[in-house]
């Protein structure tokens, strides 16, 4: 280790352009997992909130929640721990700010553009376990009042008290009486509101009373497999098949996955290549060093020691650039660091560099001392 941070500090230029490499390479992986994981989780926040086991949705839904329509009556043919009903619907809402204008000396100077913001309607039972844990403000208490994701606050400014008008031929409109954090569904923002409120809105009425339609029943149960449910027509999913059966989030994750296994497998062939390159160079000073007694896997091991280090190096440097570049990040940008992620990747971009230099360790152990000398 120590001579091959002694030649890194003699020959600065050459080892700079290769951590170069390695810093550009290292922070394009790390940002595009942030990215990737960011994108993940505004897919499935609001679900994980739910801490649940389990899903029943319609056979005929095809794991869509979107077009899946139960009664509230079906819960009488599931046996399980915890049971929640769950509507679910996405609409637009307008902006608190639509015909505000910003005035100089008494004139208009501009419109402030109309914002129109995309939003999941959750339908829900305060007094079930899916209620959402709040961080300001107040539970709903009557329809038409809601709990919103905090993101709402960052990214339209909206405020506890606003009323958001639905786009549609509903003249109702949503009251902001609470917020919650981390409550994304589908990359939208959720709103929690009553069951009658998910009713006005996707079916343009409340239905009756005691025999309300909802989207699906959320089940929590120590036992997955020990769930009934007493009606052929409906069908019981893991959490966990549900989400991957989220419309574009298997796909979001493959692809992203694939773009980071194949931008750490380019950095171990720059990297191998890299150290190839100055080994040939440097294969006159083996010749001798071999000469002089000095054991093939004494020089191999400078070799890995000296690629270890520069990978340390870019990799460290990398991460820093990642989470500046984080902090500067708009909250609008789904942008997320999982540590855990973060350390896998680590690990390999070192491990796969490693490797790439042992291609410099054969061509370290087929030096003959003779020849290269000359």
């Amino acid at each position: 280790m120590f001579l091959a941070w002694k030649e890194i500090k003699h020959a600065k230029m050459r080892y700079a352009l290769v951590i170069g490499i390695l810093i550009l390479v290292s922070y394009l992986v790390y940002f595009l997992t942030g990215l990737a994981y960011g994108l993940a989780e505004d897919n499935r926040t609001a679900i994980d909130k739910w801490d649940a086991d389990a899903i029943v949705l319609p056979d005929g839904a095809n794991v869509n929640i979107n077009r899946s329509v139960l009664k509230s009556s079906d819960k009488d043919q599931i046996n399980a721990d915890s049971i929640a009903s769950l509507g679910v619907v996405s609409t637009v809402l307008q902006s608190p700010k639509k015909g505000e204008t910003d005035t100089k000396e008494g004139e208009v100077v501009k419109d402030i553009a109309d914002d129109k913001i995309e939003v999941a309607i959750f339908g829900i039972n305060s007094n079930e376990f899916i209620m959402p844990n709040l961080i300001e403000g107040e539970s709903f208490s009557k329809d038409f009042e809601v709990v919103a994701d905090i993101r709402l606050h960052e990214e339209y400014g909206v405020e506890i008290g606003d009323e958001l008008a639905l786009f549609g031929d509903l003249e109702e409109s949503f009251k902001i009486v609470g917020f919650t954090e981390q409550a994304q569904f589908n990359v939208q923002p959720v709103l929690y509101a009553t069951i009658p409120t998910f009713q006005a809105i996707r079916f343009g009425k409340v239905t009756d009373s005691k025999n309300k339609s909802i989207s699906a029943f959320i089940l929590r149960h120590h036992r997955l497999e020990d769930i009934e449910v007493q009606n052929d027509e409906l069908k019981v999913f893991s959490i966990d098949s549900f989400i991957n059966e989220l419309p574009g989030y298997m796909a979001q994750v493959l692809t992203f996955g694939l773009m980071i296994i194949f931008l750490i497998t380019i950095a171990a062939v720059i990297i191998g290549i890299f150290m190839y390159v100055l080994t040939v160079q440097k294969i006159s000073m083996f010749g001798v060093m071999k000469a002089q007694g000095i054991s093939t896997f004494y020089i191999a091991k400078y070799v890995v020691n000296q690629t270890f280090l520069l990978s340390i190096i870019g990799l460290v440097i990398g991460l820093l650039l990642t989470l500046v570049t984080a902090y500067f990040l708009p909250s609008s940008v789904p942008f997320s660091l999982n540590v855990l992620f973060m350390g896998a990747i680590s690990v390999l971009i070192l491990l796969f560099s490693v490797l790439g230099s042992l291609f410099s360790v054969y061509s370290v152990a087929q030096i003959d001392p003779l020849e290269a000398i000359g």
